[in-house]
């Protein structure tokens, strides 16, 4: 049944407008926007202590941008090897760069068929759960045809072949998805976008506007939704952040149309709303964002979970989002950091000592061309 577009109610988290597509021109930040800033150290207030123990300050996160690598054309996928190293997509010229603990990069192959566009390309990274024995990366890609996600051998020097798993994803100019993750449970995690097509959002039949899941070997898992399809949840636009917490629980971000960027807690089978819904609607049979911004706010690609916040990266809004999450599952309110300093930001990871990584996203001619230098960078949260 076709649902009316709703009127939105929802409470306003961050003040700014125009839509929130990746294809978009960034805008100025407006007066007045969130400045970065340290959060506040957890422990003992200042002053206090307990019988016979002294007082200890903690020491406070720094949240100073370090460089870890320069020079790369529009980053989107990191994914890290067992050896500290990390692997590094750039979206138009369909490489994989390697990225060493000590920032030297080099290139160690080209994947096939990568057919970039507006926002496609060679976008998502994954490293197998068993790469000390099958030594094997997924990718995800548009095509001519299609996004897909495929496999590939890596030795540590070149990649190998690639394989397709899974195809038949709707590929567009805009509304690409493309985020893969492998989750606790050693499935892969797949985003998609609608492709600019909203009605596939909601036909189970497609696998557009979704996130789907699959076993490693791209066959459905027995414990899906639907074990004949792929399809984890529907009703997405657009995703393009993955990242679990501590307790387990899959987070989503999610770009909205005009009104309302979105945070998404996932839960199998749920319908988030496209295009029914943009943002907080309270419609029967529909699933609510946790945090919405306005779309002149966010645009919001890449997340992470470190040190009990989830961490967003905003492309059109060129900041990073702090959200935290209590042990409940409820969020706090979201903070933002960085405003306007490093223009458009794409990817955020956790880097397996604790750190967090992102990356700016501003040589692929959205950005000021005075710019046109994307970087990796990292703070210690």
């Amino acid at each position: 049944m076709k649902l009316a577009l709703p009127a939105v109610v929802a409470l306003l988290v961050a003040t700014a407008t125009c839509s929130g597509d990746d294809d978009i021109e960034p805008s100025v930040p407006e007066p007045g926007a969130a400045a970065s800033s340290s959060p506040p150290a957890s422990g003992t207030p200042s002053g206090a202590s307990t019988a016979g123990t002294p007082s200890v300050s903690p020491k406070p996160p720094d949240l100073t941008p370090e460089t870890v690598a320069r020079g790369f054309e529009v980053p989107w996928g990191i994914a890290f090897l067992p050896d500290g190293s990390s692997i590094v997509a750039e979206r138009e010229s369909g490489t994989i760069q390697r990225l060493d603990p000590g920032g030297g990069v080099r290139e160690v192959g080209a994947v096939p068929g990568v057919a970039p566009t507006s926002e496609g390309g060679l976008l998502g990274l994954a490293v197998s759960p068993s790469y000390e024995q099958d030594r094997t990366v997924f990718a995800y890609l548009t095509t001519d045809d299609d996004n897909r996600v495929v496999t590939m051998s890596y030795d540590g020097r070149r990649l190998g072949r690639a394989e397709p798993i899974l195809t038949g994803i709707p590929a567009g100019a805009i509304h690409d998805g493309g985020r893969i993750a492998f989750g606790p449970d050693g499935m892969l995690y797949v985003t998609t976008g609608e492709s600019g097509d909203e009605q596939i959002a909601q036909d189970p039949d497609s696998l557009g506007g979704k996130i789907l899941r699959i076993e490693p070997d791209g066959s459905v898992p027995s414990d899906n939704p639907d074990p004949k399809s792929p399809v984890w949840t529907l009703g997405h636009r657009n995703v393009q952040g993955l990242a679990w917490d501590d307790a387990g629980r899959l987070w989503a971000t999610e770009f909205g149309s005009n009104t309302w960027d979105e945070l998404n807690l996932i839960k199998p089978g749920r319908n988030y709303g496209w295009p029914a819904a943009e943002g907080k609607a309270d419609l029967d049979g529909l699933t609510d964002p946790v945090t919405q911004w306005s779309t002149g706010a966010a645009s919001p690609s890449g997340v992470a979970f470190v040190d009990g916040s989830l961490w967003v990266a905003g492309l059109r809004g060129e900041q990073l989002w702090q959200v935290p999450v209590r042990a409940d599952g409820s969020v706090g309110e979201p903070k933002a950091h960085f405003s306007g300093e490093y223009g458009r930001l794409r990817t955020v990871v956790a880097t397996p000592d604790g750190g967090l990584w992102f990356t700016t996203s501003n040589r692929d001619g959205r950005g000021d061309p005075a710019d046109a230098d994307d970087r990796v960078f990292e703070i210690r949260p």
